[in-house]
């Protein structure tokens, strides 16, 4: 069927007039009698009527009508929708983050993005650094927010948002809680890890073998890092973490910070894409609204 002719002969029949319809079309009035004739020559059926001054539609017409009425708005919906999807206003997002990103700041970002982008939908998958880009590179994820200092990855771009500062923690009644001491001085009380191939954990040890310094000893391990922290507060040993991870126990004095001399390291948090595949409009308004948050005078907009 020609939908173009269809078109035609459905605003024919909205006005009731092939003279208005013409008006409305911006064509001339023997473009739209011509269209609606093989129109009717194609479907082998009578669609117009004479009717006093104007025109009428036959059973077969009203039919016609009523079904072409319905494919012009599902067009119009469609159209809708689309531009919807166009601008990011829709559409599905498939976000990779390791842990720290994963609880301590995504809540909060795409609660907001949210916000101004109801209809996307957000599905966030928290795994390591690695199982991230392989997520990504398996097109499972648009983006990933990784920690820890990511390794590289041939087909992956990472962009730095920022850098956290990492802390040595210690319960309230450590001698040391509050105080400055060396590297030599903290790596001496026992410690509550988490498990090997943990990022904080190689740092740690790192620090050590690059201050030559005896790494610290192992009193706990958990797997989870509110295990680790439940340990601290309960008295036992001293832990390394980041500052978003721990800011808001120590706010609250159930934990306490120990300074130590000489020592600045940080956690490292990228946002991570393919280098070779655009991002789909939902997903490129999330890394501009992420990118926003930090950079507000180059993203205006409320944080």
């Amino acid at each position: 069927m020609n939908l173009h002719a269809l078109k035609i002969y459905a605003k024919v029949a909205e006005l009731g007039s092939v003279t208005r319809a013409a008006e409305q079309l911006r064509i001339s009035q023997p473009a739209v009698t011509a269209q609606i004739r093989n129109l009717e020559k194609e479907l082998e059926l009578l669609l117009l009527t004479p009717k006093g001054r104007g025109i009428g539609l036959t059973d077969a017409g009203k039919l016609l009508a009523s079904q072409a009425k319905r494919l012009f708005t599902l067009e119009i919906e469609i159209e809708a929708r689309l531009d919807e999807y166009k601008l990011g206003q829709s559409g599905k997002l498939l976000i990779a983050a390791t842990y720290l990103p994963a609880n301590f700041l995504l809540p909060k970002w795409i609660s907001q993005f949210k916000l101004q982008h109801e209809k996307v939908e957000c599905i966030l998958t928290t795994t390591n650094s690695r199982e991230a880009f392989e997520l990504l590179t398996h097109f499972e994820a648009e983006l990933a927010i990784v920690g820890g200092g990511a390794i590289a990855h041939p087909s992956i771009e990472k962009e730095l948002l920022f850098e956290d500062e990492l802390w040595f923690v210690v319960p309230i009644q450590h001698r040391y809680a509050d105080q400055t001491v060396t590297l030599e001085q903290i790596m001496k009380e026992p410690f509550i890890l988490r498990e090997e191939g943990s990022s904080t954990r190689e740092k740690l040890f790192a620090l050590c073998r690059t201050r030559n310094v005896d790494p610290p000893v192992v009193g706990l391990q958990f797997n989870g890092l509110n295990e680790t922290i439940r340990a601290v507060i309960a008295g036992y040993g001293a832990t390394f973490v980041s500052s978003l991870e721990v800011n808001e126990y120590v706010s609250r004095g159930e934990i306490a910070q120990v300074q130590v001399k000489d020592f600045d390291l940080r956690n490292p948090i990228s946002l991570c894409r393919r280098t070779a595949d655009p991002l789909s409009p939902a997903a490129e308004n999330f890394r501009q609204w992420v990118r926003g948050y930090f950079y507000p005078a180059e993203f205006p907009k409320n944080r």
